[in-house]
This record gives structure tokens, sequence and C-alpha cells, in this order.
């Protein structure tokens, strides 16, 4: 009798070890679960690739005024990629009636942000030195990209003393031979002004 109670109890006591390595095991792919996904959440979303729209590109336009007007324009933009995003730079030159000729130059670094194709403006530097977008508060503007397809997007925001906003869109779209582009600006959501050309890259 002796001998089997002691049987009884060694099963009993391997019964035990066996239910607590399957609870720990359990318990540890648990966490081990836990904290793949946990580590997967945290990494930054995958980027658009910025590489087919790499370049140097020029071309001309008519620009539509709202009150039907034209004005004859060069256009010139060029797409370099950076370490962690990539820079657009263009120039516009407006031909006036009378003669005049002004000229526009802009440059903008834009960077990863946590949306896949969305991409935010760094445009001047803090009091601790970090590149933060403009304020368009204070007139300046807001800006920022995006890449859906195989079209690049700019959008700049600007808000007027008054709270009215005028919004300029640029969609730069992979072509044969170059980029489409369709320019367009919004003042309080109605269209006052529209450019459509191709820029041939260089």
């Amino acid at each position: 009798m002796r001998l089997s109670y002691n049987k009884q109890i060694i099963n009993l006591e391997a019964q035990v070890g066996t239910m607590f390595r399957t609870y720990h095991l359990k318990t540890v792919a648990f966490s081990l679960s836990v904290l793949f996904w946990a580590i997967l959440a945290s990494l930054p979303a995958h980027a658009a690739n910025i590489e087919p729209f790499v370049g140097s590109y020029v071309g001309s336009a008519n620009v539509v005024y709202d009150d039907g007007t034209e004005a004859p324009r060069d256009m010139s933009v060029s797409i370099k990629k950076l370490k962690d995003g990539f820079n657009v730079s263009w120039t516009t030159t407006t031909h006036k009636a009378d003669g005049r000729i002004k000229e526009q130059k802009f440059s903008i670094d834009f960077k990863e942000s946590n949306r896949p194709d969305v991409f935010s403006a760094a445009m001047k530097r803090n009091v601790f030195g970090h590149e933060v977008p403009l304020d368009p508060m204070q007139g300046e503007p807001f800006v920022w990209g995006r890449i859906e397809g195989d079209t690049l997007t700019v959008f700049s925001l600007f808000i007027g003393e008054t709270g009215d906003y005028e919004l300029q869109q640029y969609d730069r779209t992979l072509a044969e031979g170059g980029l489409d582009l369709s320019f367009s600006r919004f003042r309080n959501g109605v269209k006052s002004r529209s450019v459509e050309t191709f820029l041939e890259k260089q």
C-alpha cells in the first residue's frame, strides 16, 4: 500500500511539473508574441519611393488667371533624394505684358512622417536647432508632400490676416520623357488659377 501511495505521489508531482512547464511555455510564447507586435507597430511605415521622380525638368506654359487673362511662364524643377526624405527645388519665371520679368525660387526638404505616403516639410529651425514647418498663422506657408502612385504632389497652405485661406497644389505625374505638371490655386475653396504643361527631363 505504501509503495502504491508513493507512486501516486510521484505521478501527481510529474503531472504538476508538466502542467507548470506547459503554462510557463505558453506564457513565454504569449509574451514574445506581444513583444513582437509591439516592436512591429513601433517601426516607421515604409515610405513611398521617390527614386522614379529624381531628376531635373524644364518646360513652359501659359498661366490662366481668374479673369481669363493669360501670361507665359517658364518653369523648372529639380528633385533630389535625401537620407531621410527628398528635396524639391523649383523656379518660375513669368513674362509680364509690359515686358517685366518676375522670377520666384523655392527649395523645400521633405521628411518622412508616420504616414507611409505623406511627407512633412522642414523649412526652418527652431531655438533648439531642429527643423520645423513654417507657421501659417504668421503668414508663412504650411507645406507638405504626398506620393500617390505615379504622382508627386506638393501642397502649400496660406492663411490671410482675416482668416481667408489659399491652397496651392502642384501635381507632378510621371510621363514618358518627363513629368506632367498640373498646378491649381484655390482661394477659400474656389479655383482661381490653373496651369497644365509638360516638363521635359534633362
